[in-house]
């Protein structure tokens, strides 16, 4: 499980390495650019039930810290998703199950509701 740290908040944000390695790339290519977007998740089974959202922008810290040494192997469909989403004014919402995280079904990317 991977962590996302987003502004000067010492509470990181856990999304399994597969995941958190797409969100990287398509982030990297969104804020290069000068771009805003937003990322939003449902909370784990361990937290408090919710969701939360955050605006992703050039000026604010972020890092992401992945618990494999190894680069994941990124899926260019899934990647075609994310940016497509970032694009749209529902930005990204991302949806994971710990099983989908370890083996090699695919990565969803849904519109935000």
């Amino acid at each position: 499980m991977g962590q996302l740290y987003y502004g000067t908040f010492d509470q990181a944000i856990d999304i399994p390495d597969r995941v958190l390695a797409h969100v990287k790339v398509v982030t990297a290519t969104k804020l290069r650019r000068g771009e805003s977007f937003t990322l939003s998740w449902r909370h784990g089974e361990d937290e408090p039930a919710g969701r939360s959202t955050l605006w992703m922008q050039p000026s604010i810290p972020l890092r992401f810290v992945f618990d494999n040494p190894e680069p994941e192997a990124l899926d260019p469909e899934y990647l075609k998703r994310l940016a497509h989403s970032a694009n749209s004014s529902a930005g990204i919402s991302m949806t994971w199950h710990e099983e989908d995280a370890a083996a090699s079904a695919p990565l969803k990317a849904v519109p935000a509701a």
